[in-house]
């Protein structure tokens, strides 16, 4: 065998191994790399979801952190001010669904989705969170908007039944 027969037999044995290595190694990476951006943009909304609570803190005088809604007449500066911060939750539900909700989900993505909509079905077990939804969802993302009546539906058929 000839150096030139050698070097055509190596260009062979890259191509049949090398290629489809190079290949493998390219999926892998584009694969991790969208896991490391879908777990990115989780952390970004966990972050606002934690800015929001300190809001909702800001504004103790609502009593927003109570499981059932408070029973309080409130002000209509309060009522203002809930109503700010219920669009602003709605935003931010908004965003996760668009960002992370898919209607196939890989085991990843299910994890991270099931936390927002644990966080959403807790807000719609509120009446006052549900009563002012026709007004939140006005413009919003229709296929959002869909999702979370089905979530606020489910939650108001177990608070009747556990009524």
């Amino acid at each position: 065998m000839n150096l030139f027969e050698t070097f055509e037999f190596l260009s062979y044995a890259v191509t049949v191994v090398g290629l489809p290595f190079a290949i493998i190694v390219y999926l892998l990476e584009q694969r991790k790399e969208r896991t490391n951006d879908q777990e990115e943009i989780f952390q970004r909304l966990s972050d606002e979801y934690r800015e929001f609570l300190k809001l909702v803190l800001d504004n103790s005088d609502l009593h927003l952190l109570r499981r059932e809604s408070a029973r309080i007449e409130f002000t209509e500066e309060q009522k203002e001010r809930r109503l700010a911060i219920f669009g602003i939750l709605i935003s931010l539900f908004e965003r996760a669904h668009l960002l992370v909700y898919e209607e196939k989900m890989d085991k990843q993505t299910r994890r991270m989705w099931q936390s927002w909509e644990d966080y959403m079905r807790e807000w719609l077990r509120r009446a006052d969170f549900r009563a002012a939804l026709p007004t939140l969802l006005e413009g919003e993302d229709e296929e959002f908007t869909k999702y979370i009546q089905r979530l606020a539906d489910a939650e108001l058929g177990k608070t009747i039944l556990a009524a």
